[in-house]
């Protein structure tokens, strides 16, 4: 007869109590697998990893009292115990019978070892869902018998399907509800075939249960003689992992830190992404292009002969070669690729919508960088997998876009390793995470357009004008007085032999930015060309001075970004809104109040004012003349 999950536990117990040294020798060298519970509201998550945790008996008897005593308080089962609330650990989860976060819970077998992510099914939960499904092996994908595929199980097995996920259980759930009847599953199971194949599901295990009965979880249920594949819990022991495979891809390791605790040693420590490696393998450290080979693999516990994916190790070079956190140590005959253009596909998770064109941190392995996004070609509805035009992207839309770097970076396809293809977008005032996403490819442009090298460079322009270039940038809300001030300023520097260049605001939409708006995405881009055209002028050797509403502190931020340190100087003409208002040169605000003119700062758009300016004036208290003597002394020395 074959073994069953519960002689598993009898010879673990055993061997537990007999010989806990070869026990925890075999424990430790257990594969681990990382796997998502999803799909719809109520179709019975918890449930199911509640009755995993109890028959592979990970459960305590003080936590299976609790248990007991919660099922009959708050429980959904009558006076049977009600597996979810192990996993639903939160009040509001408790209160409303539904998974909110996403709560992981370990778990081992006599074969392997488990970590299971239990993800909210409400569309509103959609970003929980992703973080929980950025590092998993399998993704069991649940379906309520009576119900069938639901919205939700299309848009959680997209979701898998998109991430990387290649390992889909379909567990048709709640089987005792429809007496275990062989044509409901048949028909389910045809529906779902047919939605997978066309978002590229080449295959999925299909399986009959009753997480609450425990119907073909540990073992074959008799109440479905006609199922004949295997349970849940065999089908987990045996599937293969993402290490296994990634085992076998071209090595890549992205440096975490470099590791120097005296001046005899020197290595470069991180998590191997991919792949294998050796001593003397020779190999190559990206984006530097610099070779050397490793003269040893060092880990807490000695010296590896072998290193493989998902190791964490301290690799030492036989040369003194550049290589610093964010680079990648590769093969030196198989590196991957470099770029700073990309084609993505972004998964929205913050409630304000994506800013197109705004830099954001991208951060992608080890390596943090600037990026921005153009607007999206394309987002797509998870229910149709219709691709719908988008001119930005909400909380939890999905879309595919253009994405520039700042700086070239290491990367692989997602497709190809999801360590160098998959990366987040980090709000560079917030500090929050706003979204996940994956590349697709380099976009062909980054590959034919190269930095052309000059004799003349930035610094020789600028001891021929024998002047430090600068951006002297204007900030401060319409009427503010921040074009008088900077025509002010120019005309003391100029009177003092300084080659300088005023961009206005207004003028500039007369050519350059015409075809831009007053949107907020218009408003980013238009600060974002005139730092594109500043840092020229700088390069030139100039002293460039901008009078720009500019009202985000992201987009002031994005520009100093362009510059070396201490050339980029805010000045904030700071003037109070009923001030300003009260001035209306140019009956700006009248129209503004009347509804004739839309998003406008201080009124129906917001005015982020500098939180640390390098020089603030209010010409609320000074007139534009003594403003601009105020801003040139406090210039000085300008050489």
């Amino acid at each position: 007869m074959p073994e069953t999950q519960n002689d598993s536990v009898y010879v673990t117990d055993r061997l537990i109590a007999e010989d806990i040294d070869t026990y925890l020798d075999t424990h430790q060298h257990k594969t681990m697998l990382r796997f998502i519970t999803c799909g719809s509201v109520d179709d019975g998550k918890s449930t199911l990893i509640g009755r995993l945790l109890y028959d592979s008996k990970m459960i305590f008897e003080d936590q299976l009292s609790a248990l007991q005593a919660d099922s009959k308080k708050v429980g959904t089962q009558g006076q049977d115990i009600d597996f979810a609330l192990l996993v639903d650990g939160l009040a509001a989860e408790r209160e409303q019978g539904i998974t909110i976060d996403v709560a992981y819970r370990f778990f081992n077998t006599e074969r392997r070892k488990f970590i299971v992510a239990d993800c909210p099914g409400h569309e509103q939960y959609t970003r929980n869902m992703v973080t929980g499904a950025s590092s998993a092996d399998l993704a069991v994908i649940l379906i309520d018998a009576r119900k069938g595929v639901l919205v939700q199980t299309r848009r959680h097995s997209y979701l898998c399907h998109l991430i990387g996920i290649r390992n889909i259980v379909l567990a048709v759930n709640k089987m005792d509800l429809v007496d275990y009847a062989q044509d409901v599953f048949d028909k389910i199971v045809a529906e779902y075939s047919e939605f997978a194949k066309s978002i590229g599901i080449e295959s999925f295990a299909a399986m009959p249960i009753s997480g609450f009965k425990g119907d073909n979880i540990t073992t074959l249920s008799d109440n479905m003689p006609w199922y004949s594949g295997p349970t849940l819990i065999d089908h987990l022991e045996t599937v293969e992992v993402n290490s296994a495979r990634d085992a076998s891809k071209p090595f890549r390791m992205p440096v975490q830190w470099v590791n120097r605790p005296n001046l005899d040693f020197r290595g470069f420590s991180g998590q191997i992404a991919t792949g294998v490696v050796r001593p003397g393998d020779a190999v190559r450290v990206l984006p530097s292009g610099k070779t050397s080979s490793v003269s040893k693999i060092v880990t807490m516990d000695g010296e590896l002969d072998e290193a493989v994916a998902g190791q964490s190790v301290t690799v030492c070079f036989s040369d003194e070669v550049d290589c610093s956190r964010g680079d990648v140590i590769v093969p030196a005959d198989n590196p991957p690729s470099v770029a700073d253009q990309f084609e993505v596909t972004i998964v929205w998770l913050n409630d304000d919508a994506m800013h197109v064109g705004r830099a954001y941190w991208f951060k992608i392995g080890t390596q943090t960088v600037s990026a921005t996004v153009r607007q999206p070609k394309y987002a797509v509805n998870v229910n149709t997998m219709e691709h719908v035009a988008a001119k930005t992207l909400d909380l939890n839309a999905i879309g595919v876009a253009e994405l520039s770097t700042d700086r070239p970076i290491v990367f692989e396809p997602y497709t190809d390793n999801r360590t160098l293809g998959g990366f987040i977008l980090i709000d560079k005032m917030t500090n929050a995470t706003v979204a996940a996403g994956m590349i697709n490819f380099s976009l062909r442009r980054a590959q034919n357009v190269h930095w052309q090298p000059t004799d003349i460079d930035r610094e020789a322009h600028a001891r021929l004008k024998n002047q430090t270039p600068k951006v002297l940038w204007f900030t401060g809300l319409s009427g503010a007085g921040k074009s008088t001030i900077a025509n002010e300023v120019e005309k003391r520097l100029n009177l003092m032999n300084r080659h300088t260049f005023l961009l206005d605001g207004d003028n500039v939409r007369h050519g350059l930015n015409k075809d831009l708006g007053f949107t907020e995405a218009d408003r980013i881009e238009n600060i974002r060309r005139v730092g594109e055209v500043s840092k020229l002028m700088v390069d030139a050797g100039l002293i460039v001075l901008t009078a720009f509403i500019s009202p985000f502190r992201a987009e002031r931020q994005m520009v100093r970004a362009m510059l070396p340190d201490d050339e980029f100087i805010e000045i904030y003409v700071d003037t109070p809104l009923e001030v300003a208002e009260a001035r209306d040169v140019k009956g700006l605000y009248k129209k503004a109040r009347s509804g004739e003119l839309k998003n406008f700062t201080g009124i129906d758009s917001p005015y982020e004012p500098p939180i640390d300016p390098e020089i603030r004036v209010n010409t609320a208290e000074m007139a534009a003349t003594e403003a601009a003597d105020y801003i040139v002394r406090k210039l000085m020395p300008l050489k």
